[in-house]
């Protein structure tokens, strides 16, 4: 298994104004350096669900490519959301971006 990936990094809010264009920019950088992903959430203020939406789908593509997605630095209220929604039963979720890299060398 490779262990090649990248680095998503989006900032301010996902939500139903912008998760189109989220998905398809991390969809993408899954083809170009997959097949797993951080996805860095230090410069994320709020995410909905239609952001969350977006990075279940990422994790299950990376997923069927044989790498995974990791979350990484979520600020407080970020956290919160992802944890009142489970995320953090499905998904690794780490303190930043340099754990994360640390989790992907085993994917």
């Amino acid at each position: 298994m490779s262990d090649a990936h990248g680095v998503y990094a989006p900032r301010g809010r996902i939500d139903g104004s912008n998760a189109a264009a989220a998905e398809h920019e991390l969809l993408a950088l899954l083809e170009r350096s997959g097949p797993s992903v951080v996805v860095d959430l230090s410069e994320l203020d709020y995410v909905s669900s239609a952001g969350l939406r977006v990075l279940l789908i990422a994790a299950k593509a990376a997923k069927a490519s044989g790498g995974k997605a990791v979350l990484a630095g979520a600020r407080s209220s970020v956290a919160e959301v992802l944890r009142m929604s489970g995320f953090d039963k499905i998904m690794t979720i780490v303190a930043d971006r340099d754990s994360a890299l640390r989790a992907l060398s085993g994917a």
